[in-house]
């Protein structure tokens, strides 16, 4: 049974949105190497997160299960080392298991890695220069750039195995989590202007008031060290209005007319000196800045995303290796005027998703069927050939992979954020579900005590977004007469998953009997 399973390396990016990757045909970078994975085997359009931030996202992927079940539903969550995941399953099972850099579910033996005969994290989100790392022997620092060196300690595990079994490796990037700070060797790419989104300047009119509220634009709310710059000395009437400049600022405003033509922005790197003459051309130069420094640490990864390619080539180890790439979410880049993730909206939500395995992928497929990060468990099960425990929620998808998608399968995603209005985004509690068409949304605006949110108090609201008719998601039609069946509709398929997942509604159901 062992000689014959597929070995699966699992590699992860933070905040990697699909529309950065060229193969899904933005073309706003160019990603070579991210795009053979979808040349030579399958591009997922479809891919959706159960919840938009780093720490569930990951605790969903590791369990398949909710994280209203995996216990893990905010950013300061940790997970318990005691719960069962797919690690330790698939090492009961015969494989041998791997968990580099970025892990982010807590620190200490209590939320250690478990299941993994070798791990070897970054502590918290890490760093991209000389980083920490954490194992069983304590932390020590690497030095170097974060995407080669946790690359070169996933290719050191892979070339020390015990080639007679099978392996499971988790390679977990840092990149291109905030602050965005590229390995020089990049620093001149992306320099030509990108094109605004459609919706950069989004009034956030005909929404629910979440749209309106949150704390991350890109003209607004990003800060000195997001975008590399600094200021000078001096004040007001020399160098102008302050820029935010520290996470915990609840100062949004950003400088009047009269402020921006003194302002003065200082490249650190090179010591350019930016003036503006007009708030429009200050927010368009902070969006071509941001994407900048994106892109270029993207960069890196596809670099090394080659490397382990080119080693699985060299090794004859392609033929029977799956080899996934993905995020833990989306992220905004620039669509709405927002960075960031956590809301439901589409560029948060949606996932990239691209997978290869040549022995029963066929190369260049694209999958426009939805799955969810809770279905990447039991799908690692069922081509290990281990059995799905009944704790797992996921559904293995591995028939969609060869082009045979069930008539029952359940074309449904599910959303929920729990964090209402963290201290720094002030992004609303809500749950979702999305299915080919159309996206129910409800804010209910509560932190329940959960960690890291404030007390709510908010209008609680509905929207519901026809995608086919609106996919930039601009007019919310939730009260719209001829929507009324589909509230309806969807009303019910929101109520049926959460009652299959056991996640508990605190919406007013009478309304919708």
């Amino acid at each position: 049974m062992t000689t014959n399973r597929p070995n699966i390396i699992f590699i992860m990016a933070d905040d990697h949105a699909a529309k950065s990757i060229s193969c899904y045909g933005a073309g706003i970078n160019h990603t070579p190497n991210l795009d053979r994975l979808a040349t030579e085997g399958m591009k997922f359009n479809h891919c959706y997160v159960t919840n938009s931030i780093c720490t569930p996202s990951r605790a969903a992927i590791l369990t398949g299960t909710h994280n209203h079940v995996n216990g893990v539903m905010t950013l300061d969550s940790k997970i318990n080392k005691h719960i069962p995941n797919v690690a330790k399953h698939l090492r009961v099972g015969g494989y041998q298991t791997a968990m580099v850099g970025k892990w982010h579910l807590g620190e200490g033996k209590n939320h250690e890695p478990t299941g993994f005969d070798y791990w070897e994290v970054v502590p918290g989100q890490g760093e991209y220069f000389d980083p920490q790392f954490i194992g069983p022997d304590g932390i020590h620092r690497e030095y170097g750039y974060a995407t080669d060196i946790i690359t070169d300690k996933s290719l050191d595990w892979i070339k020390s195995r015990d080639q007679k079994k099978p392996f499971f490796l988790m390679c977990h990037h840092k990149a291109p989590h905030r602050s965005w700070e590229c390995d020089p060797k990049h620093k001149t790419l992306y320099k030509d202007p990108i094109r605004l989104p459609d919706t950069f300047t989004d009034d956030y009119k005909n929404r629910a008031k979440a749209a309106s509220v949150a704390k991350m634009r890109v003209a607004e709310d990003l800060t000195y060290m997001d975008l590399g710059l600094a200021q000078p000395d001096g004040g007001r009437s020399d160098v102008g209005s302050k820029m935010m400049d520290t996470w915990s600022s609840y100062d949004r405003k950003i400088p009047d007319p009269e402020d921006v033509t003194a302002l003065k922005l200082i490249d650190k790197d090179d010591g350019t000196v930016f003036t503006f003459s007009s708030r429009v051309e200050l927010a368009e130069f902070k969006f071509q800045r941001y994407m900048q420094r994106y892109l270029r640490t993207i960069q890196s990864i596809d670099d090394n995303v080659g490397r382990m390619l080119d080693y699985l080539d060299t090794e004859g180890l392609a033929e029977n290796t799956i080899v996934i790439y993905t995020s833990d979410q989306g992220f905004f880049l620039g669509e709405h005027g927002w960075f960031d993730k956590r809301l439901v909206y589409e560029e948060s939500f949606n996932m990239p998703f691209l997978i290869r395995y040549p022995r029963e992928i066929a190369a260049g497929s694209i999958c426009n069927d939805i799955i969810s990060n809770v279905d990447f468990a039991p799908t690692w099960l069922d081509y290990a050939a281990c059995r799905k425990p009944s704790y797992m929620q996921g559904v293995s998808f591995r028939e969609l992979l060869k082009q045979n998608t069930p008539a029952d399968w359940q074309q449904v995603a599910y959303h929920r954020y729990w964090m209402h209005r963290d201290v720094i985004h002030e992004a609303y509690a809500h749950y979702a579900v999305r299915d080919k068409r159309y996206k129910l949304i409800y804010w209910y605006n509560e932190g329940f005590g959960i960690e890291g949110t404030r007390p709510g108090g908010e209008e609680k609201e509905w929207e519901l977004f026809d995608l086919d008719e609106d996919p930039l998601e601009l007019f919310n039609c939730y009260r719209e007469e001829k929507y009324a069946g589909v509230v309806k509709h969807m009303t019910r398929l929101l109520e049926e998953k959460m009652e299959e997942i056991g996640d508990e509604p605190v919406h007013p159901r009478e309304a919708h009997l």
